[in-house]
């Protein structure tokens, strides 16, 4: 009888890793089964030392999330969000395009998951609602989330958890190209990028940067506790580090918060996942470098004054402005309150339609429907919350993706933390990664607009991906994990044809988009200049006005919605009596924005300034269908009323608007020419009186006219001479003001 050969356990397992290894992967289940088998026969946390052959679907997904944040515009002829869609829309298709080629031949089942449905079901919606609702921005919102969803399955289908670290690098790299511009911004004043609110780096707006390097942290914290080599070591602690030096330079207070939340998670999956991170084994040396890097950059520079010319910043260190923004959360806050109205009126939206929603990105067009009495402007263009404003525009659908995307959370924190065997706490660690970065996300959503960004709906993608490839990986296959995927070569060859023609259309749009944007901003940028010289109707510019006006037409051809910009030019029109063009103008706005009272009002005052009364009517009764008792509409009725011989009429409205309080500049003015006209002396007096206040720079002249009605009609020559004598100080003693008063009060006056 033959003797039997006892087999080693462990070198059973080895051999059987390699036998799978050696067969070709037929199914999802053998591809789940060899990766926990490589986990059981190497370490899971270490660099690989190559990328898959041919794999380059995950390469460029990577290289997406570098480039992404890392580019900027180096001018103003394109915004700034504009070519980090483009980055995402083309790099996202051109990975789709890798994944279906190389499955071409290949009747592999590929991966789903029950994530796709959310972003799935709300791209749907938005196609749906272009019917109903604003064709233009539900068209945006469905391409949107349509890029969202193959972002997060294609995630699902490249990556392992060796891979994994490829992701992770361009995420953290991308972080540092933000964070490196951003300071130079910051110390050396560098203006190489347009921008508002700096130091934005290679975004418009610093609360943008600072909302997307927040949801980075936790992944660059990975990377140290996974890492064993000393120099590197040193890099990412330093670099790290910078970024959260580039957090306190921005100071943006949901950045900061979801950051101090983030590095509670990050101690917390830390110590929960220690068996299997690399920080225990670091030698006495690496445990020096790691905090004594972090050290060096947060106290080495975060003592530096800002060289940025802004006021705002003048002589500010990191750390000044950080303690200072910080102390500044709180609930009195006055940007808190801006987005109070907003959430307010967001929740009027949602009550009156609850379960259609308005429609797909409609919620900028509709809000002026719901805000409160007397508003004639949007205070934004978005509600400054994600979560309101996702149920506000999608209804029920809104709804359901909130709570799938909750109960998902919930579902995969509770999973992470239960790990118990190897496999499990290695994708227990990568789920808590994708999770805290997530919770930031969320964070910032609750006072931002992240989701609409392209760098951060990325970040967004990219973490449901992580989340839902951790269930494949493990095998999980409930209703609500990952599920096989039929596929076969026909698939393949339909779905590349498919990405092709997405990417030629991808290609037109951002073309059309690149010259529309480029024409329209070209003609503010003249407008501007134009003002700026202050002679506008000087015959040297009537050249330039021309180029100016048919870069508009051509560029409000493409696209009549760039509701930020467009009005702009209308305004600078106005400004210099061109009436004709700036109506043309705004008219286009209204086109999209139909119910934006202050351009209503505007359309209709440049048609009273041309005599066509009746057109000024027509706006005017389009801004009082929206907000009738806002001030520029009260202020205009008064107006038109006054010159069709209406003023008893408009004398009432001017009387209830003074009650109120809610007076502009002309109808305090037109409030006293009724006074005067009707010989209601009192309310003139009163108008006037109340213009001296909102309008300090004209009180000289309210005081005079105050003093002429005591003096002329009133017969009220004490009450005559106490005006006199405020118009004359008023005008700081002046003799120019003096000479104005009637020499029969000089006496009484008891000048020095």
């Amino acid at each position: 009888m033959a003797k039997k050969k006892r087999v080693n356990p462990s070198k059973s397992a080895v051999s059987s890793a390699e036998s799978a290894m050696a067969q070709p992967q037929t199914n999802l289940d053998i591809k789940v089964n060899v990766e926990f088998r490589q986990a059981a026969a190497k370490p899971l946390l270490s660099l690989p030392a190559e990328i898959g052959r041919g794999d380059w679907t995950a390469i460029i997904l990577s290289l997406m999330i570098f480039f992404t944040p890392a580019l900027g515009v180096p001018h103003e002829m394109m915004l700034q969000d504009t070519l980090k869609s483009i980055i995402v829309a083309f790099m996202s298709l051109g990975a789709a395009l890798i994944l279906f080629w190389r499955q071409r031949n290949r009747r592999d089942a590929l991966r789903w998951h029950f994530v796709m449905w959310l972003p799935i079901m709300l791209c749907v919606y938005a196609l749906g609602s272009m019917v109903w609702a604003h064709t233009y921005l539900a068209g945006v919102e469905a391409i949107r989330w349509f890029l969202f969803a193959l972002i997060v399955w294609l995630v699902l289908n490249s990556f392992s958890r060796e891979r994994l670290p490829m992701l992770v690098w361009g995420i953290h790299l991308g972080a540092l190209a933000v964070a490196l511009l951003g300071a130079a911004q910051f110390w050396l004043d560098v203006k190489f990028i347009p921008q508002g609110p700096n130091p934005a780096a290679t975004f418009v707006n610093r609360n943008f940067a600072a909302e997307f390097v927040c949801t980075t942290l936790v992944f660059s914290a990975w990377l140290i506790l996974r890492e064993r080599r000393t120099a590197v070591l040193a890099f990412l602690a330093a670099t790290t580090s910078f970024h959260f030096l580039y957090l306190m330079m921005c100071g943006t207070r949901s950045a900061l918060i979801a950051s101090y939340i983030s590095f509670g998670f990050i101690v917390i999956f830390a110590w929960k996942f220690r068996s299997l991170l690399a920080y225990r084994s670091w030698d006495s040396g690496q445990r020096i470098v790691v905090p004594a890097a972090m050290l060096a950059v947060l106290l080495g520079l975060g003592f530096i004054p800002s060289g940025n010319s802004s006021p705002e910043f003048k002589g500010n260190t990191p750390f000044e402005r950080v303690i200072k923004r910080t102390a500044a959360i709180q609930a009195a806050d006055g940007t808190l309150g801006v987005r109070l109205v907003m959430w307010k009126a967001s929740w009027t939206m949602i009550e009156a339609r609850p379960l259609s929603g308005v429609g797909a990105g409609t919620w900028e067009a509709d809000i002026p429907l719901y805000q409160a009495k007397g508003s004639q402007l949007e205070t934004d263009y978005y509600v400054h919350n994600e979560l309101i404003q996702v149920v506000a525009e999608y209804g029920i659908v809104g709804w359901l993706f909130l709570l799938g995307l909750t109960v998902y959370s919930i579902r995969s924190t509770v999973v992470a933390f239960r790990a118990k065997t190897e496999p499990e706490l290695q994708e227990g660690m990568v789920r808590a990664m994708a999770l805290t970065s997530l919770l930031a996300l969320i964070v910032v959503s609750n006072i931002g607009f992240p989701w609409r960004l392209a760098t951060t709906g990325v970040m967004f993608a990219l973490c449901l991906g992580i989340l839902a490839a951790c269930d494949a990986r493990q095998g999980m296959r409930t209703w609500m994990t990952a599920q096989r995927l039929p596929w076969a070569p026909a698939a393949s060859q339909t779905a590349a044809v498919a990405t092709v023609g997405c990417l030629a259309l991808a290609g037109y749009i951002s073309y059309k988009a690149a010259e529309c944007e480029q024409k329209i901003v070209q003609s503010v940028k003249m407008a501007l200049s134009i003002s700026a010289s202050g002679n506008p109707n000087s015959p040297k510019y009537d050249k330039m006005k021309r180029e100016m006006l048919e870069l508009a037409r051509q560029g409000i051809a493409i696209n009549p919605h760039y509701r930020k910009i467009t009005p702009m030019l209308g305004d600078e029109l106005a400004k210099w009596g061109d009436w004709k063009n700036a109506v043309w103008v705004w008219e286009s706005v209204l086109s999209s924005r139909p119910y934006v009272a202050a351009i209503a009002t505007n359309v209709a005052r440049g048609y009273m300034a041309q005599n066509k009364v009746d057109k000024s009517f027509e706006f005017l009764e389009q801004a009082k269908l929206v907000q009738p008792d806002a001030v520029s509409v009260r202020s205009l009725e008064v107006i038109l009323l006054s010159r069709t011989g209406k003023e008893a009429q408009a004398l009432e409205i001017a009387r209830k608007a003074y009650a109120d309080k809610a007076m502009d500049y002309d109808m305090m003015n037109s409030a006293y020419i009724l006074g005067v006209r009707a010989s209601d002396f009192k309310f003139a007096i009163d108008a006037l009186t109340f213009r001296n206040e909102a309008v300090p720079a004209q009180a000289v002249d309210g005081w005079m006219k105050i003093g002429g009605i005591y003096d002329q009609y009133l017969k009220d020559e004490v009450k005559a001479v106490e005006a006199y004598r405020k118009a004359y100080e008023a005008g700081g003693k002046s003799n120019n003001v003096l000479a104005q008063i009637p020499s029969a009060y000089h006496g009484r006056m008891a000048l020095p």
